[in-house]
């Protein structure tokens, strides 16, 4: 391929010996290695790179950096696909393949772009007034449209096989931002013997720096810097690495794009890491963002910041067009015009202001540049790319021809990280921009991030700063002087203020171009009473897109405080969160995915359970046996005969992981009896005794059983999936509620392995399992405990029934739960004993009638549970007074109710909405399904449920509706106690 036609013949930091081939909506180009994508498609000519967000109207680069609006592309295929990624900090590498955005059927040609001709009724705020009517409703027919025309990029589904890391790192100094003041902190601080990170976004060193010809002293003095960084070993310089957020005690959110590197997940690769990094000092280096200049039809494709137009010129050596005019209100963007001349490309010049130093205009005239002073820009001309700018000097309307506008509205620090812990930025008059309000202890600021602009200062500064934060740390070794400034072309950047007006603009000025927010639309919402910043910017969605305002911001301020007639400072700024620039879900995510998303538990049996053909099934962070392979192949068979196994004969279930909790202290039993319903104050040792414990505000948190074991000490059980929450809420009442009570709570759900052993035959299956135990009735009642042990081993028996059956649960140090597992399994061989899973665990409770799981979803009561008659009268407990609030005591509230299907070969399914036989079936009914099973004893299937009324409408017909399967099954509710009512079989 030859060389694109914006490609200058040489200079730039490119690599020309390295060609690098991409794609773009299936286009081939060719770029070179240190290219970025945006800078290989201008290369290429390509002037049209995208379409704005409500308009549609053709978008072309406006910058060089992160702060890109326009040029965001969807890069990759497939799961690899990652959409809104700007151009401008996309590194080329062979391969690349792009897709532009928000075009239909391309960005060359967009159907969408017609949007522009509803312009008028598509002002700020529309979908607030167009989509409320024209009846009650009519959003519900909006939306589906509205939400396909949204957004920009577009998402997969497909699972996403990059890999993604997250590391925690440490450092006594942390610089952010390698530019002239970076590097030279850097410098300070490792010159010092402090332990440093220089973390730069960009992949080289140099910032600002970048902007001027890699022939110049700049470049030497930036290689200079960068070669005694890494000559010393206490420097980590982190190229390609962005910090996006900035948090409490010096930490700071790191995230290193890895793309050029080409990562292979399979050998395990991280495409992108996370990296924690906790410094005990911060520099913040991040200098400055160019803003632009507000005039109608500043949007065209060509229209770009003058920084960005001179970085393409000397850092990649593109020439973006070949007759530019400069448009600025300030020094700094003569340095583009400049180098643009000395590259042959025409150039003019139109200041805004009248006074303009005399070097510069010498120096313009000198190259032959055309130069216009007090000139005000009117209007971009042409369509799908900018053709020329009318200007008015002097009342005079001049028209420059021009295929390249290079505009400067001054320079805006980057103080958003600076201000994410609170500190709001303050405005300074001086440079028209707001600078950080201030620093914690330990951090500090250097160069355009503090409003000084001049190289000499940021790099004095800077290396004080480096220095100031090594001591800090406490390393104060001598540094030597500062590194001399290089000379570069334009020193200095004096500013005359050149803000949008809201009056005489004729034509769409836009203020923020990623969202199409103009001039007008800021306008309307003054008009319409939104006068803060913040609700300017969500009623306008002014600075909500990608780029988070980093063009835009400064300009609106300026625009609403003229509109309030008050300063700049009095409008004051949005306020900045992380992250500085978007972040991937997969890079946040890092390694928790899948079976890492949270700590996978196992119990002791995990192993035997898997050798013994169990299929494992996640419950919570748990791993729990589901069902086992004697009984069946599939979930909805194996179940049924496990069931059952434990009515006829006796089974035995692994429920080691149930929470357990050893309560211990003389004021223990004080403290059950506050914190559960029931008494537990006069519980005698030896016995336990089922409890129920609300959450302060009447609703219940959970249920369980607690033992006493002896006259101080108490040994708690929870839910599995509570156990944490109940743990959480027992220490904070000892630790803020209750400080005077003197008890001890401990998590022991580790140390123990736990079984129940459940059936008709579980006490004959014991009495073989542990000859010579006295397991009889008087010795071993319901609801009694027993300490033992066997062969040395100590054993904990609590008789207690969850199934309905006669149960007991044996608990025994976790290192030797296997062998008393087996042991038990070898004894009750003959009775017929095996193993059954946690889904015939839950179908026993159902049809005894013990909640679980999704009735104890924190919105029950114990009214709704059928559980008020355990609440003591005599004794306070947590909950107490706030379940007595009339709404929770309510006769017309969900509470718990059994159903029985009445159709014969039709199942109920969990989750079903609740219906009365006269309702329409619409809505949230009159109550859902909470859990469901097949009843060997009924031989039919049954439910839990909650219902309106309750147990009032026992007996009554009801219908249950699945609206996902599109079934509908009559059912009658009943008793939630579907068998032994009494507790006859329990107590045998």
């Amino acid at each position: 391929m030859t060389r694109g036609p914006f490609r200058l013949v040489s200079g730039g930091r490119i690599d020309r010996g390295a060609r690098v081939n991409f794609s773009l909506d299936g286009r081939r180009f060719s770029g070179f290695k240190g290219d970025t994508l945006a800078s290989a498609l201008l290369a290429n000519g390509v002037s049209v790179v995208g379409r704005s967000f409500k308009y549609h109207r053709p978008r072309g680069f406006l910058s060089a950096g992160a702060e890109e609006p326009n040029g965001l592309f969807t890069l990759g295929k497939g799961g690899y696909t990652e959409p809104n990624v700007p151009g401008t900090t996309t590194e080329l590498i062979e391969g690349l393949t792009a897709r532009s955005q928000n075009g239909t059927p391309s960005v060359n040609l967009d159907i969408r772009s017609l949007y522009g001709l509803a312009s008028p009724l598509l002002a700020a705020g529309f979908y607030y007034k167009t989509f409320i009517g024209p009846r009650r409703g009519s959003w519900m027919f909006y939306e589906p449209f509205i939400r396909r025309a949204a957004g920009l990029g577009r998402g997969v589904h497909e699972a996403d096989p990059d890999r993604y890391e997250t590391r925690h790192a440490f450092a006594d100094v942390l610089v952010v931002g390698a530019g002239p003041a970076g590097l030279s902190a850097a410098l300070g601080a490792g010159r010092a013997g402090a332990r440093v990170v220089l973390a730069e976004q960009d992949s080289l060193l140099g910032g600002s720096l970048l902007f001027e010809s890699p022939a110049g002293g700049a470049e030497n003095w930036r290689r200079q810097l960068e070669s005694e960084l890494e000559s010393l070993p206490r420097v980590e310089i982190r190229r390609s690495t962005t910090a996006f957020g900035v948090y409490d005690g010096g930490t700071v959110a790191l995230i290193e794009r890895r793309d050029h590197l080409k990562p292979d997940p399979s050998r395990g690769e991280a495409r992108q890491v996370v990296t924690i990094l906790r410094a005990r000092a911060i520099v913040f280096a991040t200098g400055a963002t160019e803003r632009p200049l507000v005039f109608p039809n500043n949007d065209r494709p060509g229209v770009m910041l003058a920084s960005a137009v001179r970085s393409y010129l000397n850092r990649f050596a593109v020439g973006c067009g070949r007759r530019a005019v400069v448009v600025t209100n300030n020094d700094s963007a003569y340095a583009t015009a400049f180098d643009l001349a000395e590259r042959g490309i025409h150039v003019s010049i139109a200041d805004t202001r009248r006074l303009v130093p005399s070097e510069l205009v010498g120096r313009a005239r000198s190259q032959g540049i055309g130069h216009f002073t007090g000139a005000v820009a009117r209007k971009a001309n042409g369509g799908r790319v900018v053709k020329g700018l009318e200007v008015m000097v002097d009342h005079d309307i001049r028209a420059l021809e021009c295929d390249l506008l290079a505009v400067s509205g001054g320079w805006s620090p980057a103080v958003h990280l600076t201000s994410h812990n609170g500190v709001a930025p303050r405005y300074r008059e001086d440079i028209f921009a707001f600078v950080p309000g201030g620093f914690a202890s330990g951090h500090f600021g250097a160069g355009a991030l503090m409003g000084d602009f001049t190289l000499e200062g940021g790099i004095a500064v800077g290396f004080a700063a480096g220095r100031s934060a090594a001591a800090t740390t406490g390393h104060d070794r001598p540094t030597g002087e500062p590194p001399a400034a290089p000379q570069i072309g334009v020193a200095d950047c004096t500013i005359q203020s050149h803000w949008p007006s809201p009056d005489g603009i004729r034509g769409k000025a836009f203020v923020d171009f990623q969202n199409d927010v103009t001039v007008k639309d800021v306008v309307v919402a003054h008009q319409e009473g939104y006068q803060s910043v913040e609700h300017l910017k969500r009623y306008t969605t002014l600075g909500m897109g990608t780029d988070q305002g980093k063009t835009s911001n400064i300009n609106a301020l300026a625009l609403i405080s003229s509109l309030r007639e008050v300063g700049i400072p009095v409008a004051g700024t949005t306020t900045f969160r992380p992250p500085f620039t978007p972040v991937a879900i997969g890079a946040l995510a890092g390694r928790a995915i899948g079976q890492h998303f949270r700590p996978v538990r196992r119990s002791p049996l995990h192993d035997w359970h898997l050798a013994h053909g169990a299929t494992m099934v996640e419950a919570g962070q748990w791993m729990r046996p589901w069902y086992y392979s004697w009984a069946g192949t599939t979930a909805e068979s194996a179940y049924i005969e496990e069931m059952r196994l434990v009515r006829n004969a006796v089974g035995i279930s692994d429920v080691s992981t149930l929470g357990k909790i050893d309560v211990q202290g003389p004021d223990a039993a004080e403290f059950l009896n506050r914190l559960y319903v029931n008494k537990f104050a006069r519980l005698p040792i030896g016995k336990a005794r089922y409890g129920v414990m609300l959450n302060d505000d009447g609703v219940v948190l959970d249920d369980g059983t607690t033992t006493r074991l002896a006259e101080a000490r108490f040994f708690m059980t929870t839910t599995t999936a509570q156990a944490g929450e109940v743990m959480s809420w027992l220490e904070f009442l000892l630790q803020t509620a209750w400080t005077g009570l003197r008890v001890h709570v401990s998590s022991i759900t580790d140390e123990w392995a736990a079984m129940a052993i459940s059936g008709p035959k579980a006490r004959a299956a014991l009495e073989r399992a542990l000859p010579g135990q006295d397991l009889c009735d008087r010795r071993l009642p319901y609801m009694g405990s027993l300490e033992t042990d066997l062969d040395g081993v100590p054993l904990r028996l609590i008789r207690l029934s969850f199934s309905g059956e006669l149960a007991y649960e044996a608990y025994v140090p976790a290192d030797f739960g296997v062998a008393l597992w087996e042991k038990f399994l070898a004894a009750g061989e003959s009775l017929g004993m095996k193993p059954y899973g946690l889904e015939a665990l839950a179908a026993l409770r159902i049809e005894k009638g013990h909640v679980a799981g999704l009735e104890l979803d924190h919105r029950n009561t114990l009214n709704d549970l059928g559980l008020s008659k355990m609440a003591a009268t005599d004794k306070p407990f947590i909950g107490q007074i706030l379940g007595q609030r009339p709404r929770l005591r309510s006769s017309e509230r969900w509470s718990l109710v059994g159903i029985e299907c009445l159709e014969p070969g039709k199942r109920l399914r969990g989750g079903s909405i609740l219906f009365a036989p006269t309702d329409k079936l619409e809505g949230h009914g009159r109550g859902h399904i909470t859990s469901v099973t097949w009843s060997t004893v009924l031989e039919k299937f049954i439910a839990l449920g909650l219902y309106q009324g309750g147990l009032r409408h026992a007996g009554e017909e009801i219908m249950c509706a699945f609206p996902l399967k599109g079934e509908k099954t009559r059912a009658r509710i009943v008793s939630p106690v579907f068998l032994d009512p009494q507790g006859e079989r329990l107590r045998v």
